[in-house]
Formats: C-alpha cells, structure tokens, sequence
C-alpha cells in the first residue's frame, strides 16, 4: 500500500469524551491517553475539569478540552457530519473487535458508576468491549482509541 493511500485512509478526525465523568483522575488519564492515540479534542459533558497529575505530558496544552452542562448542549455542538458512537454495554451494543470506526466521530463513555442513560443513547452506534466487568472510564477509552489507531 502505498504512503499516498496510507494517508486518505486516516482521514477524517475523532473525538472522546465522559458524560457525567465519577472521578476528575479519570479526566487527566483520558487526557494524555487521547493525545497519545491521536484525538482532535476530549470533550466532558455535566461536570469540569480540575488539573490532574495523571495528565504527565500537559495534554491540556496541545489538545482542546470542552466543557458542556448538558448533553443537549453537546448535541448541539457537534462538528458537522460527525457520527455520535456511544461505548457502553447493552443488549443491542455491538462487540468493538468488527467495528468501522467511521472516518468523524466522536465516543461518548458512561461514569463507572452509572453509565450513559439510555434515552440519550437512541438509536446512536454503541459498542463494547467484551469484559466481564465495567471497566475504568479512562481504560476503556484508551481501548477505543487504540483499536481506531490499528484500523
């Protein structure tokens, strides 16, 4: 494959985010996770962000972190064309392991605690990654983004 084509196939960009995150540890993680794995911005929705020692490569510097009260807001400000992929485990959730991610888009992860409220989730992409456990936010994410990196 040539490096032209190699190029156009990582076209495109992602966003990540927490709706509701539990913990502000997990903010600092995601942060440095998602500008290792190459994300356009990280975004939180219902609560804001506090510095974070996780966050060892100053991530906040390089990479744009938007703040939203509600996830209605977050709607709303959606880039253009971008495709909403919810990452939580339900019945109708497919596995992340034969998942396209699609060229824009954005993840949206649940807290450890309570998750992502199914009104909000509709009829919206959502995949798992199949573990016996929830897992921690932050992971979870730095799953995703890895897996996005590899196709």
């Amino acid at each position: 494959m040539s490096e032209k084509y190699k190029n156009l196939m990582h076209r495109g960009f992602f966003g990540i985010g927490v709706y509701h995150p539990k913990t502000a540890e997990n903010i600092g993680t995601l942060l440095r996770s998602a500008h290792n794995f190459g994300a356009s911005f990280v975004f939180l929705i219902g609560k804001r962000y506090k510095k974070q020692a996780s966050d060892t490569t100053k991530a906040w510097r390089h990479l744009p972190l938007y703040h939203y009260e509600t996830f209605e807001h977050f709607k709303s400000s959606l880039p253009y064309n971008c495709e909403m992929v919810f990452i939580e485990q339900t019945k109708d959730s497919r596995m992340i392991n034969s998942f396209v991610h699609p060229a824009r888009c954005v993840y949206i992860l649940g807290s450890e605690d309570n998750g992502i409220p199914m009104n909000l989730i509709g009829e919206s992409t959502t995949i798992h990654i199949d573990s016996p456990m929830c897992l921690n936010v932050a992971v979870a994410a730095s799953i995703v983004m890895f897996h996005r990196k590899l196709n």
